[in-house]
């Protein structure tokens, strides 16, 4: 039997696929015994399965490969999704912070309703592709698994990342698309907290700041600047700023954190006319004008080995411009970055440069498609990689659907 589709891979981008490929023969392979075991963490298990925010500011949330996803964005947007699940009997809750939930704020009812829109399609679980191999001659593809062969005309690649290794996900496909003549890009965690030398703030743990700049250096120059939300947990760095662009980082790289409301010029500034017209005040009394943490005031005044009771009159210059850098210039050094097991996504994979943006079809074999976290795009926390998963997966539909 020759299938018109085969998908490797029942995760959304899989499923989606599946949803929206009409009139076709088509089966979805997949290892695991159940169909998405890794949406089923989303959301901590609420799925925030996309973003509110306007259609052109998506484009900001995949790194440099925004470009490469507008299409398949501006086919399937974030309003179709909540349409899409509307439209199957499930509402959508929008946070303040603009991420989409199901109004259940369960992933298995995402999860149901994918299945249930391929409920007729022929799904095999607990089944591992081993090889994939293309027929020039034939025009048909060969997909080998641990029990059988299958071939078809189309193949859909959507067998995920690296991420959350324990669902299944170790990068098989980009196995499968090296074999058929791809490159794969450089794969490394994303999403992900970063871990510090000599990490001070253990006891600072739950202590977070509300749009911070942090300015990424390496090998001495700055690289990026962030702004955005940041977290000390009791081992690393977090929050939506480091989680975010954790894409850039690496292990020797240099974060320089402005702890401030003020540029560092600005506050040098504020800080030395702050100490004069304090003169009568302990150190850390004057430092309450500055509306941060007390714990973290208290811990940036050890780390400067000043007295917290400390008249401001005897505070000598050479503490006055640690404070200065400790607070709106604190220097971490990146140790390691969360491995595959807690980050969210993966960076790299498949190159795009190889794939046609406005088809998801592979630019070197015909009816070769690839859709979701396998390509080498990644989007921010907020529903971003979802979204691109269903959009991506949709584009490579529509176009079958025209074949």
């Amino acid at each position: 039997m020759i299938y018109d589709v085969i998908i490797i891979g029942a995760g959304p981008a899989g499923l989606f696929a599946a949803a929206n490929i009409k009139n076709k023969k088509v089966l979805i392979i997949e290892k695991n015994k159940t169909a998405g075991k890794k949406l089923l963490l989303s959301g901590a298990g609420q799925c925030n399965y996309t973003n509110n925010c306007e259609i052109n500011e998506f484009f900001q949330k995949y790194g440099d490969k925004g470009r490469f996803i507008k299409t398949a964005l501006y086919n399937f947007t974030n309003h179709d999704s909540m349409y899409f699940f509307k439209e199957k009997g499930l509402n959508s809750i929008i946070r303040e912070d603009k991420k989409v939930f199901p109004n259940t704020f369960k992933a298995m009812d995402v999860l149901n309703v994918l299945i249930d829109c391929v409920k007729h399609t022929e799904m095999l679980f607990n089944t591992s592709a081993e090889r994939v191999s293309y027929d020039e001659i034939k025009k048909v593809f060969y997909v080998k698994t641990d029990t059988a062969n299958f071939t078809c005309r189309n193949l859909i690649i959507a067998s995920g990342g690296k991420s959350y290794p324990n669902t299944g996900a170790t990068g098989d496909g980009y196995k499968f698309a090296k074999s058929l003549g791809h490159s794969i890009v450089d794969t490394k965690p994303a999403l992900t907290p970063a871990y510090l030398e000599d990490y001070r703030f253990k006891e600072l743990s739950g202590i977070s700041f509300d749009n911070i700049k942090i300015s990424l250096f390496k090998n001495n120059k700055k690289a990026k600047e962030f702004t955005g939300d940041f977290l000390f947990t009791h081992v690393n760095i977090s929050g939506p700023v480091i989680i975010n662009n954790s894409r850039y980082m690496d292990a020797g790289d240099i974060l320089k954190v402005n702890f401030t409301s003020f540029n560092e010029d600005e506050f040098k500034v504020y800080f030395e006319k702050l100490i004069l017209s304090s003169s009568k005040l302990s150190i850390k009394t004057a430092l309450k004008q500055l509306n941060l943490p007390k714990r973290f005031v208290e811990k940036i005044l050890e780390i400067a080995d000043v007295d917290e009771n400390l008249s401001c009159s005897l505070l000598n210059k050479s503490s006055r411009k640690y404070l200065i850098e400790l607070l709106s210039m604190h220097s971490f050094k990146i140790k390691k970055l969360g491995d595959y097991n807690v980050a969210m996504s993966t960076k790299g994979g498949v190159s795009t440069v190889e794939i046609n943006q406005k088809t998801m079809e592979s630019k070197k074999i015909p009816r070769l498609y690839f859709a979701g976290e396998v390509l080498d795009y990644d989007g921010d926390t907020g529903g971003f990689n979802i979204q691109g998963a269903f959009s991506t997966a949709k584009l490579a539909a529509d176009q079958i659907n025209k074949a």
